[in-house]
């Protein structure tokens, strides 16, 4: 069941940065990058993937919009590479929807 939570998580901030990003939210961006992904990353191992995280939110600020959101396209892509590395595989999402419903009847 650790790794249902696990990838329930992962696939839950996955989602949270997309939409900020789409939203073009650069709060919720420097938001989830800093705190979700960087502790995510940490507790999955990903030390390059942490520190680029943090990098994104400490370091200088960023010449332009379009730069800051381009190195949030590259975190993402990370997190995307970095998920299936964690576990077995990718889950589907009719087979994680089931995982959920089941999850949620069994409390």
């Amino acid at each position: 069941m650790n790794a249902l939570l696990t990838q329930l998580a992962f696939d839950d901030l996955l989602a949270d940065l997309r939409h900020a990003r789409r939203s073009g939210d650069l709060g919720r961006l420097a938001f989830v990058a800093y705190c979700e992904v960087r502790r995510w990353a940490r507790d999955a191992g990903q030390t390059a993937l942490a520190d680029r995280a943090s990098e994104l939110v400490i370091s200088s600020p960023f010449a332009s919009r379009d730069l800051f959101l381009e190195q949030v396209d590259k975190l993402i892509i990370g997190l995307e590479q970095a998920g299936p590395a964690m576990g077995a595989g990718h889950v589907t999402p009719l087979a994680l929807a089931s995982m959920r419903a089941s999850a949620g009847s069994a409390v």
